[in-house]
């Protein structure tokens, strides 16, 4: 009887051992995910989620923001959905077709999906050269974006080509840690 037993034991260790060996598969590109704006001072706020449809080697998303999490703001003959706080921090809707895709190693079209302005509640108008773009990074537990500058007004005109993603490395600038009310954006 031990015999017969013996095998199964020698497969039940190699099974447990390949197991601990496999790392962590990385975090999906599917499903819906909550997306949230961190602040400087520890809050974060959910403002929408993103629904992730696997494709292959890329997922295609459609991005859904709560508006009744944001507020209406009529600024320079636009009205924009903003979150009020220290300052006020406005998305800015992509006006441009695009493929609306991403895959784990390029997450372009969802950070132009996600661009933001930011003013200062005494601040009359919209203006666009304080605008914010999350450069995202995908971890084990989700998406994190860091705000960098750039300037919105890029995108008053249509890109020559509308299949590349307009803001590039050289188009953004880095900003000083916690120097903006919104620190940091999440999609998990």
């Amino acid at each position: 009887m031990i015999q017969n037993l013996r095998p199964l034991a020698s497969l039940f260790c190699g099974l447990v051992a390949i197991a601990l060996a496999t790392p962590a598969t990385a975090w999906e590109l599917s499903g819906s995910k909550l997306v949230k704006l961190h602040t400087r001072d520890g809050q974060s706020i959910a403002i929408g989620h993103v629904d992730f449809t696997p494709k292959g080697e890329q997922s295609s998303f459609k991005l859904h923001l709560d508006h009744a999490k944001l507020k209406d703001f009529f600024l320079s003959m636009k009205e924009f959905k903003c979150l009020e706080g220290e300052e006020i921090h406005c998305h800015v809707p992509y006006p441009y077709a695009n493929p609306g895709t991403v895959s784990q190693k390029d997450l372009r079209w969802l950070e132009h999906s996600l661009l933001f302005l930011y003013k200062q509640p005494k601040d009359f108008g919209a203006r666009l050269w304080n605008g914010l773009y999350y450069e995202m990074v995908l971890t084990e537990k989700g998406i994190v974006g860091t705000p960098q500058a750039v300037d919105l007004v890029q995108i008053g005109a249509p890109p020559a080509d509308t299949s590349i993603p307009p803001y590039g490395p050289g188009d953004r600038s880095e900003i000083p840690p916690d120097s903006r009310w919104i620190r940091s954006l999440s999609i998990e």
